[in-house]
């Protein structure tokens, strides 16, 4: 056995399994994990074996209407950040497109429902986070690999409530 292959810890083989995931069978599965979780208030969904998982919504940069989608998060404070993954797909995933154009956006973490002003971190705020997320989540650091594409990291500052 390679040093490689001794050098495998469960993190490794999490994120290899949600790659495999996520480009299999991932697409279908997330209108109904976004039903669970709203129908459940988050009690199914909101925790997996990846990591905490949020539901984003944004609004169409085409049409207007809203888009949900499953993300898993790392928390930052009172703040949650979100990756443009896309599996590592070349193409950024339409969310982030979303929110470049209309920036505020609904989140769900949880039963907690709140509006939130999303933020592309870049340069030294990238450079900074982007350890800690690989900490958190190493599938983000295998990603990137399958990409040339830089990913985008995303923090979601929840709006005071009225």
């Amino acid at each position: 056995m390679g040093d490689r292959q001794q050098e495998l810890t469960m993190g490794d083989v999490l994120a290899t399994i949600t790659v495999w995931f996520d480009r299999v069978v991932g697409r279908p599965s997330y209108r109904v994990h976004c039903f669970l979780y709203r129908w459940t208030g988050g009690v199914i969904g909101h925790r997996t074996m990846a990591g905490p998982i949020l539901l984003l919504t944004t609004v169409g940069r085409r049409t207007g209407q809203q888009r949900t989608h499953p993300l898993l998060y790392m928390p930052d404070g009172s703040n949650f950040v979100v990756v443009g993954s896309n599996g590592g797909r070349p193409q950024p995933p339409a969310w982030i497109l979303n929110l470049l154009a209309t920036p505020t956006v609904e989140v769900q973490v949880g039963r907690r429902k709140f509006r939130a002003d999303a933020h592309v971190l870049t340069g030294d705020a990238k450079a900074d986070m982007w350890p800690r997320l690989i900490g958190h989540y190493k599938g983000w650091g295998s990603y990137q690999e399958l990409t040339d594409r830089e990913l985008k990291v995303v923090s979601l500052v929840p709006r005071p409530e009225r």
